[in-house]
């Protein structure tokens, strides 16, 4: 499990809690609470930006198998096609088979990016149980 930094102001010195007024003391309550809620925000900030880094990665790696099939189809199949016609298939086979073949390549490689994606969690685990604690 990654783990994320957040960094704390400096709080002023504190007295010690005999020589406070109950003012203070709330004060010094609401001023603290403050400082936490900015600083989970922080944290959940941080977690969704490695997240967000991650997905991209992934969709990025969807993005490439659809590009590279799409160029394996352009560049291959009227070579195939015909290199099949040419060895006595016919050329309505030699074309359903090659179309078969490269949209069974394009298809493993976007399940792969797919399945990549799925096991990205995007919930901030680490802001979440700081909250509930």
């Amino acid at each position: 499990m990654t783990t994320y930094e957040v960094t704390q102001s400096p709080s002023p010195t504190p007295r010690s809690a005999d020589d406070r007024s109950i003012g203070e003391l709330i004060g010094d309550l609401t001023r603290e609470t403050t400082q936490l809620v900015r600083q989970e925000i922080n944290l959940a900030k941080t977690e969704m930006t490695v997240k967000a880094t991650k997905v991209g990665k992934d969709i990025g790696l969807i993005a490439a198998g659809g590009v590279l099939a799409f160029a394996g189809a352009l560049t291959l199949v009227a070579f195939l096609v015909l290199a099949l016609i040419r060895l006595g298939l016919a050329g309505w086979l030699s074309a359903l088979l090659v179309g078969a073949v490269l949209t069974g390549i394009g298809a493993a490689l976007a399940m792969n990016g797919l399945s990549k994606l799925r096991q990205v969690d995007p919930v901030p685990h680490q802001a979440v149980e700081a909250l509930k604690s």
